[in-house]
């Protein structure tokens, strides 16, 4: 994999929770309000800006980890530091009652009267909301998925799940400054504990139904969380973070003690009792890969991917897109591949060769893991010399790149990205996957650092983090999976459009990979989850098409499993922003402005793809009106 895809999450519904990272950085709820009544906005802009206000706060109290993500669990909000979400029936039953909520009250206002901005503001939170509800058809994949652009059936797999998330959000986002804070860390160790029962409830009563994920899934996270257990509770990041950082900060207690404590009598009983029920509950499972085994699979399978793209294409549909557009970029690969004397073979064959030269990669150890990120570094500031071209807004843009913990690599994403504290706390950090530096070709590492920094995720959530007054909180609550992918995507053409590759034809052949990858995704993720392929099909046709490894493709797989549809928003997204791009083009002529229309999609705040056709023509009147917009 070339590129980013969710970080282990606490629930369904915090799918992609992070992927948006815009909003108010003011601890009082009504900052959109104020806002609206400085810029003299009509009376519905007024109305609409306290009704996303109120959602906002809504939100943030079923979503608690959301204010520590984003900087905002102080002040008003202090109470929500010490809280995890609630993972129990009654908190899916809030969940539900939020978003049917949420979608009665925007139905009774006018948009009409609304702004044109505010109109496609309403239009991406109604469909958010929209699609929370037709959520609701299924006992599995959460009520509030709509909100967060993807689903996943299973709470517990080699991705998902609360220790795969909790330890490294605690040691990473949550903000230890003093006494409090390192109580309210206690407190959400303690709720690691009820958390992990929670999911254990919820895998026996879905194990009940008919809903568990394939045995081979089930294989790895078993191995996962049966290898959590067996470490030491004073080795585990839970007690090394908050002993490190108080006894760092002198902040007086008993830290160390106490967390090791609460790891030995409530969480490692808790995991056990998981690895107790995940085995027991799933004893039966198969090794079918696909969610149109589940009950109503098939139209769940559709929801999750008009979740994923935002369109209504049909599986069908993507599926034909992807074997088409994979055959197009396999002939400029070739083309390169030729051009470098590289001629015995199919496409696939020859990238699976290159892929197993040793000269392409960094040594398999500490030092060679240091040497790829200080690469990522420098990749990153040869882009930030190319952003006066590709953009206008001068984003500031702060970036860390780390390793993926190792406690949580083996079935982690091969990169991932957390957006930076919307209090500035926190900058972004960019996550790559070294279990083994052979899943990193030096020849890709600029596209995978274009599509996680700049000018991909890390820009997109700089100005929604910079600009945030632009925006009201409820941006960075809702996340649109084939914007945020297809921007990211559409981010790693740019610096190839402006030359990064220009003297380097194996990392433009990177590039071309990467883009070839993820059409290919379209093709495995439908026919995973509607054409009935199975899960060894699937691997064989990635690795043969875009010649990476087995032990690689049977990662990917593996993810598309546990999270149907989401693989197939990155180029669904990509493809719309080009058309969109040719569109605007055609009826500028000489006025279209590349770094402008970037800017306009920037700008946006992410919306599903039914939206961005009304973007993009709010930015085409825009030019056609002189207007500045930076």
């Amino acid at each position: 994999m070339n590129e980013t895809s969710p970080p282990p999450t606490f629930s369904r519904r915090e799918l992609l929770l992070s992927a948006l990272s815009a909003a108010a950085v003011a601890a009082l709820p009504r900052i959109a309000v104020a806002q609206a009544q400085t810029n003299d906005a009509p009376p519905a802009d007024t109305r609409f800006s306290n009704l996303l206000a109120d959602f906002a706060e809504e939100i943030l109290r079923l979503a608690p980890t959301s204010a520590t993500e984003l900087g905002l669990d102080s002040g008003a909000r202090s109470a929500l530091k010490s809280r995890l979400p609630d993972n129990s029936p009654a908190g899916d039953a809030a969940w539900a009652g939020q978003v049917k909520s949420m979608l009665a009250r925007m139905t009774v206002l006018e948009r009409a009267k609304l702004s044109p901005d505010a109109q496609i503001r309403y239009d991406s939170v109604f469909y958010a909301a929209t699609e929370g509800v037709h959520g609701l058809r299924f006992s599995y994949g959460g009520a509030a998925s709509g909100f967060y652009g993807g689903t996943s059936p299973f709470p517990v797999t080699q991705q998902n799940g609360a220790l795969t998330a909790v330890p490294e959000f605690l040691d990473s986002q949550h903000q230890i400054a003093n006494a409090a804070d390192a109580e309210a860390y206690l407190e959400r160790v303690t709720a690691l504990a009820r958390l992990l029962d929670q999911e254990s409830a919820r895998i026996v009563e879905q194990a009940g139904k008919g809903v568990m994920p394939p045995d081979f899934i089930v294989r790895t996270a078993l191995g996962q969380l049966r290898d959590y257990r067996k470490t030491p509770a004073a080795a585990q990041k839970l007690v090394t973070s908050i002993a490190g950082r108080t006894k760092k900060l002198g902040i007086d207690g008993d830290w160390e003690a106490r967390a090791t404590k609460l790891v030995n009598t409530l969480v490692y009983p808790a995991l056990e009792r998981q690895i107790d029920t995940l085995a027991k509950a799933t004893a039966k499972a198969t090794d079918v890969a696909g969610v149109y085994r589940l009950p109503d699979g098939a139209a769940y399978y559709e929801w999750a991917l008009k979740l994923g793209t935002t369109t209504t294409r049909s599986a069908a549909e993507i599926h034909a897109i992807g074997l088409e557009q994979n055959k197009l970029l396999q002939a400029r690969i070739d083309t390169i591949l030729k051009a470098q004397g590289i001629t015995q073979g199919t496409v696939g064959e020859r990238l699976l060769a290159l892929s197993r030269d040793p000269k392409r990669f960094y040594a398999d150890n500490d030092q060679g893991r240091e040497q790829l990120i200080a690469y990522c570094n420098e990749r990153v500031a040869a882009v930030r010399a190319l952003m006066p071209e590709i953009s206008h807004l001068g984003l500031k843009a702060p970036l860390v790149i780390k390793r993926v913990p190792p406690d949580i690599e083996a079935g982690a994403p091969l990169g991932y990205m957390n957006f930076p504290a919307l209090d500035g706390s926190r900058p972004a950090i960019y996550y790559i996957n070294l279990k083994s530096t052979t899943l990193w070709p030096k020849s890709d590492i600029a596209t995978l650092t274009a599509h996680e920094g700049i000018p991909g995720h890390t820009w997109q959530g700089a100005y929604l983090a910079e600009h945030h007054a632009q925006m009201p909180l409820i941006a960075s609550l809702m996340g649109f999976n084939a914007f945020v992918e297809g921007w990211a995507l559409y981010a790693e053409q740019l610096v190839d459009e402006f030359g990064l590759y220009a003297a380097d034809p194996f990392s433009q052949i990177g590039y071309l990979q990467a883009q070839q990858f993820r059409a290919c995704r379209l093709v495995v993720d439908t026919g995973l989850h509607a054409m009935k392929w199975t899960r060894q099909q699937a691997i064989r046709f990635l690795s043969e098409n875009t010649g990476r490894d087995i032990a690689a493709t049977t990662s990917e797989i593996d993810r598309y499993c546990v999270s149907p549809g989401q693989a197939c928003g990155y180029k669904m997204g990509h493809n719309e922003i080009l058309r969109q791009r040719e569109r605007a083009k055609l009826a500028l002529g000489a006025k279209f402005d590349l770094a402008g229309f970037n800017d306009a999609l920037v700008k946006s705040g992410g919306v599903p793809l039914t939206v961005l056709p009304t973007v993009i023509d709010r930015y085409i009147e825009g030019v056609r009106a002189g207007v500045r917009t930076v």
